[in-house]
């Protein structure tokens, strides 16, 4: 057993780079998770969870992120998580490896028992209410919070925010084109 004072992403860095001394062999697929709590829209920019899979994924590993809602039935949850990773490894098993780029699925498990119905989505947008709250700890030192604790959700047909709403269980493929061309131009003339 090893514990590994970092990141999700450190960990997986680290686990895919010690040689032999961790894994015994470049693993087929890596699951990060189960995080408590969703990773809808713009989470999956500053999530853990999401990042552990994407370092994963950046190295040509297929990967899957799974968070559960806090009110979800944990056993119920992991075993929906399994389910998906399962077929993921499934559909990609036959590829040759390395991947490029590899696939990257975002999974959120709504609250409840289940089962829950599972579909394919898009990112959808969550807004939260902007706020940093500064308090004190019991010895005088400042602390804060930031980001509000509500939020509401764009209601776009197809989307994880939709899904997560309808009670339903979203597989959302995420894309590591950090070097897409679509945004060229822009680039040039602020670079002039």
């Amino acid at each position: 057993t090893f514990a590994l004072d970092g990141t999700p992403a450190d960990c997986i860095y680290v686990a895919l780079h010690s040689k032999d001394r961790l894994i015994p062999r470049w693993p087929d697929l890596v699951v990060s998770g189960m995080n408590h709590g969703p990773n809808l829209g713009i989470d999956v920019i500053y999530s853990g969870t999401v990042a552990a899979a994407r370092e994963a994924a950046g190295r040509g590993i297929p990967s899957v992120a799974i968070s559960a809602d806090s009110r979800a039935n944990r056993q119920a949850a992991a075993e929906l998580g399994a389910q998906v990773a399962e077929r993921c490894w499934h559909e990609t098993k036959a590829l040759p490896r390395p991947l490029s780029p590899a696939p990257l699925l975002n999974v959120n498990i709504p609250e409840g028992v289940g089962p829950w119905p599972v579909v394919a989505t898009t990112a959808g947008r969550r807004l939260y209410d902007d706020d940093v709250v500064y308090r004190r700890d019991p010895r005088g030192r400042e602390y804060l919070w930031i980001g509000g604790s509500d939020f509401t959700h764009d209601r776009a047909a197809g989307t994880d925010t939709e899904a997560w709403e309808q009670g339903q269980a979203s597989v959302t493929p995420l894309t590591l084109a950090v070097n897409e061309r679509q945004h060229a131009s822009l680039a040039a003339a602020c670079a002039d």
